[in-house]
């Protein structure tokens, strides 16, 4: 297939990257790609969604992914995997002879090893500058519930109008299970059986990333997980922050051990991220070296920094999200033209298990099997019968409604179409009837 067709097919389908800040499927499409990468790293401790999905539709996932090699002309397919996950490479392993072009990196169960720019560079080689893209290195990156949705808009004509979504937590049964777009949180959470706390916090992603949402929250493309923590857990404290009180701790106890430095994922890259130098001159209130601050803008905000390297328990990653989104605010571009310094040889020993990760999250307990049910359990469940589709779930333009209130619609109708610019269309996620439009979301009821 020509690559402007796959282009047009799948943003009129609705295909967007399946986590992270979903970035339109089809803008990642360049005849500049060398190498296409699947990433199955499973970014952040407790997911397990992309590690199923691969192990049970291994044969239509490795199509796909080989369509789409074939339509950029990449010279080569990788799956990136983590070599701790046996059974999904039992099921690669059967149908990848008949791919040449296609191999397996295995990967180190560390964090954040899912993280683009890490991904790439321990399946390739390659450095991404920083603030740069994948495809300037000649690399396009997708995820395996991604080229999943490629598969089945390609073979199936169906569009986005679901999302895998892994509960775990504290909950009676932990559970994989694929839900309509729109799906308030807490009838997701519904799936897994009764909450085993009396005051139950959910946070929506993984822990080190995701943020915490009300149950009245919605599944979006790129909502990968649901963990159910009672809301006295020491990760919802510090999700619970204080800016204010943030940088009065760092002033106050922040011993520039370099800790935080020493342990950045991106650091030991070659990206100009020194977490330690930062608290320093934010705490004290320093601008001399403003460079301390724009640099920021190179942080993926993974955590590390806050949630393990640090002795003292301050919070260097939310203080930089401060200081990042103000620049944004203001009109700050990142700094062009940055160069990476040599990748630093002790990297390969700061990397941090994920196990010791979980650990001292005190996620432990949380990390057990959460089977990945069939496509259609969520409908035998009775349990969703609204939802509330928002038009932005993607980076770029929202999506522009096409349908009005009091309208009837199936799951897979397109209620929105693409708006100008980076964007895709939104499709109904069930059968129902449009019972508000706004320029945020449209609602849809069963009857």
């Amino acid at each position: 297939m020509e690559i402007q067709e796959l282009k047009q097919i799948l943003q009129n389908i609705g295909t967007v990257g399946a986590g992270g800040a979903g970035f339109p499927t089809y803008a990642k499409l360049d005849e500049r790609a060398e190498v296409i990468l699947m990433n199955c790293a499973e970014c952040e401790p407790l997911l397990k969604l992309h590690r199923q999905l691969l192990e049970q539709r291994a044969e239509d996932i490795l199509k796909a992914f080989d369509m789409i090699a074939q339509a950029v002309g990449a010279k080569e397919a990788v799956i990136g995997i983590k070599k701790e996950y046996k059974a999904t490479l039992k099921a690669i392993d059967r149908y990848i002879d008949a791919y040449p072009n296609m191999r397996v990196q295995l990967l180190d169960g560390a964090y954040p090893m899912g993280d683009e720019v890490v991904l790439i560079y321990e399946a390739t080689g390659r450095v991404i500058r920083p603030g740069g893209l994948p495809i300037e290195e000649g690399v396009a990156v997708f995820n395996v519930e991604t080229v999943y949705n490629v598969y089945r808009g390609m073979e199936k004509n169906t569009p986005v109008i679901d999302k895998l979504v892994t509960v775990v937590g504290e909950v009676e049964h932990p559970i994989t299970v694929r839900v309509p777009l729109g799906a308030s949180i807490k009838d997701v959470a519904a799936y897994a059986g009764e909450t085993t706390t009396k005051d139950p916090v959910y946070l929506i992603g993984g822990p080190m990333m995701g943020n915490l949402a009300d149950e009245t929250a919605v599944v979006t493309k790129t909502t990968n997980a649901v963990i159910v923590l009672d809301k006295s857990h020491s990760l919802v404290r510090r999700k619970n922050r204080n800016a204010a009180i943030d940088l009065k701790r760092a002033a106050s106890s922040c011993c520039q051990c370099e800790t935080c430095t020493g342990l950045c994922p991106r650091h030991a890259l070659g990206h100009p991220i020194e977490p330690h130098k930062f608290m320093r001159s934010a705490a004290n209130q320093d601008f001399q070296d403003t460079g301390v601050f724009l640099n920021t803008m190179f942080c993926s905000s993974c955590g590390l920094c806050e949630n393990f390297s640090c002795p003292q328990g301050l919070s260097p990653r939310s203080l930089i999200a401060d200081y990042k989104a103000g620049l944004r605010k203001a009109g700050v571009k990142p700094p062009a033209g940055v160069v990476p310094a040599p990748v630093q040889e002790s990297r390969q020993y700061r990397k941090v298990p994920e196990e010791r990760l979980a650990a001292r999250l005190g996620l432990t307990k949380y990390d057990v099997e959460a089977p990945l049910q069939e496509d259609g359990y969520w409908k035998e469940q009775d349990i969703i019968h609204k939802v509330k589709i928002m038009l932005s779930q993607h980076i770029g333009a929202p999506a522009v409604p096409v349908t009005e209130s009091g309208a009837k619609v199936k799951a897979g109708d397109m209620i929105a179409k693409p708006g100008n610019g980076l964007s895709v269309a939104m499709h109904a996620s069930m059968d129902g009837i449009v019972r508000e439009v706004t320029e945020k979301y449209i609602m849809i009821t069963e009857r």
